[in-house]
This record gives structure tokens, sequence and C-alpha cells, in this order.
């Protein structure tokens, strides 16, 4: 008997940015993000985005993301819904002298997974 051929998993590709706020703005922010609509989160989805985290110090923001397409934020950055997302977020954030907004992406660098982050799998036998 044949056994069936297990699909590959995707492999999980981890980006990460920076951004910076305006000062005072951070309530405002965080206010958005606790309620953010439900169109951008299934975008969000659509486009392959697994989980987004975001951290703050003072005015700098430090997001982290999973992704499985390398394109996923591309995809996700040139959607209509993310348009009007980013009109929202415009004010809040700060810009850099040639206008564009003071953010970046980070490289990786560093990455370390144990056993420990691993479910323990029981072997039932019938």
């Amino acid at each position: 008997m044949k056994s069936a051929k297990q699909p590959k998993k995707a492999q999980v590709i981890r980006r990460a940015f920076t951004l910076r706020l305006k000062p005072g703005s951070f309530a405002k922010y965080k206010h958005y993000h606790n309620h953010i609509w439900p169109e951008l989160v299934r975008e969000i989805q659509r486009c392959g985005i697994a989980q987004i985290t975001t951290f703050q110090d003072d005015l700098q923001l430090f997001l982290y993301s999973e992704i499985y397409d390398q394109a996923a934020w591309d995809k996700l950055w040139s959607s209509k819904i993310h348009d009007r997302w980013a009109e929202l977020m415009e004010p809040l954030m700060q810009f850099r002298p040639d206008g564009k907004v003071d953010a970046g992406p980070l490289r990786e660098i560093f990455h370390l997974e144990t056993a420990a982050g691993q479910r323990k799998r029981e072997s039932k036998f019938k």
C-alpha cells in the first residue's frame, strides 16, 4: 500500500520593520490597531501574512511578521484597503527629509529555535 505524500510545509519567512511616530500620536496609533478593520485583517490574511506583532519604545515601533510568500507585504501595500489604512496612519507618522515615512526594513541577523517551542507528541498505539 502506498502512503499518501504529505503536503510540503511552507517555509516561514520572518520580516521586520521599524516605524517612527510623531510625538503625541501613540495613543491614537494604538487605538486604531486595537480596532483594526475586519476587512483589513482579511486582506492581510489573503496576502499571506500569518502574523504581525508590534513593539514600542517611545516613538520607535518595531514590527515583526511571519509570512509564507516573499511578496506578501508588497501585495498588501498595493491593495485598496491598505491605501485607506495608510491614509489613516499618515498623520501619525514621522517623515524623512525626502518626504517618505520614517520607516524601513530590518535584516535578520540571528534566529534560534529550540525544542522548547514544540509540543511534545505522544504516540498512541492501537
